[in-house]
């Protein structure tokens, strides 16, 4: 049997806190090592406790969530941060992805959706509140229109094909046969030629470009 994983959540409202933890406490997916009602608290804990996932808001008195998850991702690497959040406007979604974010879910999704995304996003599955989709359908201002005015290797293609079907870097470094390190260097020079800041951002260009379902046969 799976260990639970160790879940750390971020909010400044203790009755959603309190929730949250009697929510994802009863899953046994997950054990709710601890709760902090602040970014600074919340990172502080972090680097002790050492948890597999951070839930935490993004509006918060104090270090507010693009502060925590830039430190986050800076000193804890290879913890997974959710944003779970009040918030649908873009230009939230878009920081809170640039910032280094695994996920972004709304505070007002059903239950088992959110518990049924937080496994996910473990195993490694870029998650965005449903509704939240057609906010990344628009065209970000530089980015190549079509997928035929961006030049590609094959091993981009197939690694955008990937990132598009929510794989994390692990599991692209598997399905390709290559390294992790090696799947790093194809994510970098993918934002970079198509002047994106985000997996997800990646993600919604090749859906809207069609590239998805046409790389299909590629691997």
């Amino acid at each position: 049997m799976n260990e639970p994983l160790r879940l750390l959540l971020i909010d400044d409202h203790p009755l959603l806190r309190r929730g949250l933890s009697e929510l994802l406490g009863a899953s046994p997916a997950f054990c709710v090592v601890g709760s902090a009602a602040d970014g600074e608290e919340g990172l502080a804990l972090a680097l002790a406790l050492r948890p597999h996932l951070v839930v935490l808001d993004l509006h918060m008195r104090g270090m507010g969530g693009l502060a925590t998850i830039a430190q986050l991702r800076c000193r804890l690497p290879e913890c997974l941060v959710v944003v779970l959040t009040a918030s649908d406007a873009r230009e939230d979604l878009l920081a809170a992805l640039r910032a280094g974010a695994d996920g972004y879910l709304l505070k007002d999704g059903d239950p088992e959706h959110l518990l049924a995304s937080l496994q996910n996003c473990c195993r490694g599955q870029l998650q965005l509140a449903p509704q939240l989709a057609t906010l990344l359908a628009g065209e970000p201002v530089d980015a190549p229109r079509t997928p035929q005015a961006v030049e590609l290797t094959a091993r981009e293609r197939q690694t955008l094909a990937l990132i598009a079907e929510g794989l994390s870097n692990k599991l692209i470094a598997r399905e390709l046969g290559i390294s992790d390190g090696t799947v790093k260097i194809h994510v970098k020079h993918l934002l970079s030629k198509l002047n994106l800041h985000s997996r997800l951002e990646v993600a919604a260009w090749a859906h809207r470009g069609g590239l998805r379902s046409g790389m299909a046969g590629e691997r």
